[in-house]
């Protein structure tokens, strides 16, 4: 069926389209305007503008940490009955049926899961495909297992530990690889509580930086697209500025993630010994051309904080509201679950105002990507009242005026006056996002790009805009019409398939035998095992 969007403001930063124009689609692909047809269907968008489909590249939507945190809540989570609205996490108790809704309402059509734990991939990629309309991926977590750390101390070659990332992500089905608190969780598990980039870990000798560069080479070695997405250590310690500028210069010319940079924008000034040090993280990376973050922005209101890094969790569980948690460890890296409320006191204010100050003060929109680090900063929900503030300045000096004035004083964030532009919110959740996770197929409007398509109403009211969108195309299919789901489908698991030498697919089914007593088989899957016709779409590594 062709169809014809009329008449939007096409924002389309990857083809340089910027105006007034149509759009058309035709068997699940954008088109050229074809000579001499008539479109079946045509979709007024005046008054409209025009995107791809956004991309969420960091939000914590499927697999063990989401579903324990479902189970640790069951008073906030329903997947039949009506919630009491004014629970704790009313807005967080959604199935993952209700997340692909949700996500689809505001015009995202692509969300990467970024803590996949390989052993439990099988089930993350069940509770994925229960995710309708949009698409989805997983980044594979390394870094705290014992078959890595073994081959790092041993001085294995870097062949053999690009053998074994390659196996990870190909058998995890996953579109890259992560790293959590390097080295972290493995030493925690020895009685270690603090953990920082140049700290050893106990009974491997390898430290935290060893690790992380040994990723971040077996990553590009491979041509994996996305560089190593690493969650530095320390996280939302004071002081862990320096923790986030250590590995930001460890980078060295090769391409390097921050993940959720707000929770390392913590510097030691100020009589709590607690302030803003975003400035430094925002020079830095403006200075720093391989290094991409995204930043983890928090929201006021209650939420669940999700993660693998045991070592974090465990030393957070404390301020946990309501007053429970839960915590586990394995091999790799573990997790914990422990909610949090963010008020607007000093502490809230503060985090609140680096993260913005993040996204302000780094230049290139390119290179810092849109993320509340879902749900841990806040609700994804949360987003279109984050696009408010990005693009109005008078919207942050409101929210402001509510908030802790001792806190703001340790910030520069009144003092900035730049404004987000449609284009730069179009590159930063659309082309970028795209760019990084090598998904040449989306991300713009090009003429054979899959037809993800987000139109929204203009108005100024900016969180409204983007909050409910007036229409929305997945791969062609119109799905939202009037912020409402009108067509439910099933999305696909984007993944990667790299080979690896056939001499370490024999030496893990050695050490699984050994460790486990199970045969390798059972940490893979085949395709068929998730039920869902053509679950999986490959993308490709560099040549």
């Amino acid at each position: 069926m062709l169809t014809k969007i009329a008449g939007g403001e096409i924002i389309d930063p990857v083809g340089g389209r910027h105006g007034v124009g149509d759009l058309w689609i035709e068997d699940g692909v954008i088109v050229d305007p074809p000579a001499g047809r008539n479109a079946e269907t045509t979709v007024d968008a005046s008054g409209c503008i025009v995107m791809a489909g956004a991309i969420d590249i960091h939000s914590h939507i499927g697999g063990g940490n989401v579903n324990t945190a479902r189970l640790l809540l069951p008073e906030h989570h329903s997947a039949h009955l009506p919630r009491p609205s004014e629970t704790p996490l009313s807005n967080l108790g959604w199935t993952a049926f209700q997340t692909g809704r949700l996500y689809a309402q505001m015009g995202f059509t692509t969300v990467v899961e970024p803590a996949m734990a390989p052993g439990n991939a099988l089930h993350t990629h069940l509770e994925l495909a229960d995710i309708p309309i949009i698409d989805k991926a997983t980044l594979a977590v390394l870094g705290n297992d014992d078959f890595l750390l073994s081959l790092i101390r041993d001085n294995a070659s870097s062949s053999m530990i690009e053998d074994y990332v390659a196996w990870t992500v190909a058998s995890s089905r996953a579109l890259g690889a992560k790293v959590i608190n390097a080295g972290g969780s493995a030493a925690f598990k020895e009685n270690v509580r603090r953990f920082s980039l140049d700290d050893i870990v106990p009974s491997y000798g390898v430290s935290s930086r060893k690790i992380v560069k040994t990723l971040q080479m077996a990553v590009q070695n491979l041509g994996i697209p996305h560089p190593l997405h690493v969650h530095c250590n320390n996280l939302g310690m004071p002081g862990s500025v320096d923790t986030a500028a250590a590995t930001i210069a460890a980078a060295e010319g090769v391409p390097l993630h921050l993940a959720h940079l707000q929770f390392y924008g913590y510097g030691t000034e100020g009589k709590r010994r607690f302030s803003s040090a975003a400035s430094q993280l925002a020079e830095q990376v403006n200075a720093t051309p391989e290094i991409t973050i995204d930043v983890g922005q928090v929201m006021f209101g209650q939420t669940v904080t999700i993660s693998s890094d045991v070592l974090r969790q465990f030393s957070a569980r404390g301020n946990a509201h309501p007053k429970k948690s839960v915590i586990f460890d394995g091999d790799g890296n573990g997790g914990g679950i422990v909610p949090y409320r963010y008020r607007k006191d000093f502490y809230g204010s503060l985090q609140w105002a680096i993260g913005l100050e993040l996204f302000l003060l780094i230049t290139d929109p390119w290179r810092v990507f849109f993320t509340t680090d879902h749900p841990n900063g806040a609700p994804f929900t949360a987003y279109p009242a984050l696009f408010e503030l990005l693009m109005s300045k008078e919207a942050r000096r409101e929210m402001a005026e509510g908030l802790s004035a001792s806190a703001l004083a340790l910030t520069t964030l009144l003092a900035i006056d730049r404004e987000y532009t449609l284009e730069e919110i179009a590159v930063m959740t659309r082309a970028a996002p795209a760019r990084l996770l090598g998904l040449k197929d989306r991300g713009n409007l090009a003429a054979g790009a899959i037809a993800d398509v987000a139109v929204y109403r203009k108005g100024k009211d900016i969180a409204k805009m983007f909050g409910s969108a007036a229409f929305v195309f997945k791969d062609g299919e119109l799905v939202v019409k009037d912020g409402e789901v009108v067509a439910h489908r099933w999305g696909r698991a984007l993944r990667l398939a790299p080979q690896p030498d056939k001499t370490m697919v024999r030496r893990l089914e050695a050490y699984h035998q050994e460790r486990y007593g199970l045969s390798l088989d059972w940490f893979d899957f085949p395709d068929w095992a998730i039920a869902r016709e053509q679950p999986f779409s490959e993308v490709a590594c560099a040549a």
